[in-house]
């Protein structure tokens, strides 16, 4: 049996984490993912996935998939840079490419790699990383491992921003901002039409986090670029995932020939990582084009955000500022959160439920994530249960 000589302090605090409302477990989910799962042996329906678009059971999805591995077999075998790159690696980084309105793009095997991947690729001591406070924890990472300078400025605060950018101007640095496009935890979408003129002014390079926007935000679901009508000339380096709502898995980042070559040569995720399967990247060319061409997941799913958050309003919940498929319940207490949250799957209703530190003390929450695979007669039922555990629970 592998231990550690300081098990006993790590068991304890364990035990604490558990007291406190802020332990862990992992579950087991039976069948495929979708709105309306079998978590644990029990029927469920679910509001804490990603799959906002409803996609990662989608019957092209599959098919697409099963064709790679008819043709190239499971697994790549080997990093991109050696004999990992396939015709269907290739295919999807040009069709992301044309979809994105960049350059070029690169494929990564997570979001968590991505962000690494790009941060410390392109930064290095000396140069100075500004990241918005609540951006994605591998946002955070990326900028520590690269071993630059770290900046924090309030969330969504441009003023703030502005007063990092004219330190690190004064200093002469090689400075980087860096945010999330739409934040996981509350669901808000960055300021970029302001960031982007900071960074332009004070010659600043910027990385934009679309994990939560690609596929969800704008008219052709391009995120949240698209979303403010970002100008093809003044793009930011864009990380995007496909686990979310293109229902698959892995990443990619996208900019211009220069940002890519220096990445393909210097981010360490991607040189010495197996590159995702074939059979991966098939499936994600295939629901590209459903993101493309169903723009009716992208308007049924925004009517579904609006009746949600009108049945919360006449509940009197308290909701965060969001207009995207994460809709945030504000508990405050961690206690009461995680027994909301029970007491919602003793009802069959599965929501997310977050607590320090994760979010900030004192905002523990229910994060409930809608999909184009519910129905309005889900969203209903969710509300109703939502009252009758909170009128329960007062």
């Amino acid at each position: 049996m592998s231990s550690l000589p300081w098990s006993n302090s790590l068991a304890s605090a364990l035990a604490d984490k558990e007291a406190a409302g802020r332990y862990r477990r992992v579950r087991i989910r039976s069948g495929g993912q979708g709105v309306n799962i079998v978590l644990d042996g029990k029927a469920m329906l679910s509001f804490c996935s990603n799959d906002y678009l409803g996609l990662a059971a989608h019957r092209d999805l599959k098919k697409a998939f099963m064709d790679a591995v008819n043709a190239e077999g499971v697994g790549s075998g080997a990093a991109h840079l050696l004999s990992g790159h396939s015709r269907y690696h290739q295919q999807l980084e040009e069709a992301l490419a044309e979809f994105t309105g960049q350059q070029r793009v690169l494929l990564f095997s997570s979001g968590y790699q991505a962000n690494l991947g790009v941060i410390d690729g392109l930064m290095s001591r000396g140069d100075k990383v500004i990241q918005d406070k609540l951006n994605h924890a591998s946002l955070l990472d990326g900028g520590r491992l690269s071993e630059a300078k770290q900046c924090r400025y309030l969330h969504g605060d441009m003023s703030a921003l502005e007063r990092r950018l004219v330190e690190s101007n004064a200093a002469d640095e090689r400075c980087l901002v860096v945010s999330d496009g739409v934040f996981s935890m509350d669901g808000d979408i960055a300021p970029l039409p302001e960031l982007l003129a900071l960074a332009e002014k004070y010659h600043a390079g910027v990385l934009i986090d679309e994990a939560h926007g690609i596929g969800v935000l704008g008219a052709h679901g391009k995120g949240c670029l698209e979303h403010w009508q970002i100008e093809s000339d003044t793009l930011p380096i864009m990380m995007g995932t496909f686990g979310k709502a293109f229902g698959t898995a892995g990443a990619f980042v996208a900019a211009d020939e220069v940002v890519i070559e220096t990445l393909i040569q210097q981010s360490r995720t991607f040189v010495y990582t197996t590159a995702q399967p074939a059979a991966i990247a098939a499936a994600t060319l295939a629901s590209l084009k459903l993101v493309e061409i169903d723009h009716w997941r992208r308007e049924h799913l925004q009517d579904l955000i609006q009746q949600f958050r009108s049945g919360a309003r006449q509940l009197g919940l308290t909701l965060m500022d969001s207009v995207t498929p994460i809709q945030p319940i504000v508990l405050a207490d961690v206690k009461r959160a995680v027994q909301v949250g029970q007491a919602l799957e003793g009802k069959g209703f599965l929501v997310g439920v977050i607590r320090p530190p994760t979010v900030p003390e004192g905002s523990a929450r229910l994060r409930v994530t809608l999909s184009a695979a519910h129905t309005k007669q889900d969203v209903t039922g969710l509300l109703d249960a939502l009252e009758a555990v909170l009128c329960i629970n007062q």
